[in-house]
């Protein structure tokens, strides 16, 4: 966590939750990670995600929204996501 903005990061991108989605990375690189939370289940009183939605995304304010999707694809449970979500953006990111 980013201590002096009070920021939720992972490997140094931030992390933006709004209701069951979340979006990872700079809005203003090339590229950003959407991922949407399809199911939950309870578990000892939390929440858990069982199914994830994951999106690489151009931030192209040019292209049209269906049109920004690059690479998607569903996965079980949040720390999968997240695995998967890294690894695109980083790829992206990088091939600038």
């Amino acid at each position: 966590m980013d201590e002096s903005k009070g920021i939720l990061t992972y490997k140094g991108k931030p992390l933006l939750r709004k209701d069951n989605l979340i979006y990872y990375g700079y809005f203003n690189d090339s590229h950003i990670i959407m991922m949407q939370v399809m199911e939950t289940k309870e578990e000892k009183g939390l929440a858990l995600s069982t199914r994830v939605r994951v999106e690489l995304q151009t931030t192209d304010p040019n292209v049209r929204y269906r049109d920004r999707v690059i690479k998607k694809t569903e996965k079980d449970g949040l720390y999968t996501a997240m695995d998967v979500a890294s690894v695109w953006l980083e790829r992206a990111l990088a091939a600038k």
